[in-house]
C-alpha cells in the first residue's frame, strides 16, 4: 500500500458549504470505496481546524461557486494520517480559524 495526498477545499454553494476533496489520477488501488476516503479526509481536516470558526470564515469570503482551498491530506488506504498541510482560513477581520 501507498500513500496518496488529497486536496481539500470547502466549496460554497447556494444554500450550504460542502468539503471537497480532489483525488490523485494515480490513486492506489487499495482505495476502493470513494465515500471512506472522502470521510476520512473531512474527519482528518476536521481534527486538526477548528469546524465553526473555519465554516464562517469561508461563508464570509467566498461567493457562491467558490471553493476555499484548506490544503491537504496524505492518507494510507487504511485510514492512516501520514501528514497533514491544512491552512485556517482568515476572517474578514484578518483572524484565522484559531481566534489568532
Amino acid at each position: 500500500m501507498c500513500a496518496d495526498t488529497f486536496g481539500v477545499g470547502i466549496r460554497v454553494a447556494e444554500t450550504e458549504l460542502r468539503v471537497v476533496v480532489g483525488v490523485p489520477s494515480d490513486i492506489d488501488a487499495g482505495w476502493t470505496d470513494p465515500e471512506a476516503f472522502q470521510s476520512l479526509v473531512a474527519e482528518a481536516v476536521w481534527e486538526r481546524l477548528d469546524r465553526r470558526p473555519t465554516l464562517e470564515a469561508v461563508a464570509a469570503r467566498y461567493e457562491t461557486g467558490e471553493t476555499a482551498a484548506l490544503g491537504s491530506v496524505t492518507l494510507e488506504p487504511d485510514g492512516t494520517v501520514v501528514e497533514t498541510d491544512l491552512n485556517p482560513v482568515a476572517s474578514p477581520d484578518g483572524r484565522d480559524d484559531a481566534g489568532d
